[in-house]
């Protein structure tokens, strides 16, 4: 069993070296944006209307114009036929389906900043995953308006490393996260990042290829809509006994 290395410690695979060869700043993901447009022969019409993201939205980002959140990354990604391996692997990266363990060593992710997130993308280097990991920056200190609510298909996790967070939902629900608390949700509901801690909040996020709720509608099964947030109570088990959080 082969055990894939991300360029940098543990790996000599890439020429590149420095903290700077693994950030993708906008310029290079728009000409990787454009490039996987014209390869298909697509206008920004025909990518606009396979993915439901604006043509100006698309366009400005192929200039280099734009940072791109989370939920026009998927949906892009998605029409592209490109997962996130494919889209963030950086130039000289040997990607590969995936067939055993990658290792991203610590910093040597690929980082871009976004439009409310720094994002260091972990294992890009294995094409095909079912799941996307990411540690992020929450930049955001307010909810704007309803654009900032992102939506794609999958399931997504949230684990707070550092700082506080709310996660604000489409249907008026909120959910503060200290350093340690966790959250799971359907990524189909509507929803945003804010920091309230005075540092910004770094958190390890998880998304899904697809939803456990996408497969029962698929399949016709019942009650296949995004359920509302469940909170176990702090400093409580399962039994009513009191506990710390620790």
């Amino acid at each position: 069993m082969k055990i894939h290395f991300a360029p940098g410690r543990g790996s000599d695979d890439s020429d590149e070296s420095g903290d700077e060869s693994r950030t993708l700043d906008r310029e290079t993901f728009g000409k990787r944006l454009r490039t996987a447009r014209k390869a298909f022969g697509w206008t920004l019409a025909h990518l606009a209307e396979l993915s439901g993201v604006s043509i100006t939205t698309i366009s400005r980002a192929e200039r280099g114009r734009l940072a791109l959140g989370y939920e026009n990354f998927a949906a892009l990604g998605k029409a592209l036929q490109m997962d996130m391996g494919s889209m963030f692997a950086g130039a000289g990266v040997k990607t590969s389906p995936f067939q055993g363990p990658v290792v991203t060593r610590a910093g040597e992710g690929v980082t871009y900043r976004g439009s409310s997130f720094s994002y260091e993308f972990l294992g890009t280097e294995a094409v095909g995953k079912q799941m996307s990991p990411v540690i992020g920056t929450v930049h955001a200190r307010r909810i704007e308006g309803p654009e900032d609510f992102a939506r794609h298909p999958g399931e997504e996790f949230v684990y707070v490393l550092t700082g506080e967070v709310e996660v604000h939902f489409d249907n008026g629900e909120k959910v503060h996260l200290g350093r340690g608390d966790a959250l799971y949700f359907d990524a189909r509901m509507g929803h945003a990042y804010v920091s309230v801690s005075r540092q910004l909040a770094r958190v390890v996020g998880v998304t899904t290829s697809e939803s456990s709720f996408m497969k029962s509608a698929q399949a016709g099964e019942p009650d296949a809509a995004p359920a509302r947030v469940v909170r176990r109570p702090r400093g409580k088990t399962a039994a009513g006994k009191g506990q710390g959080k620790g």
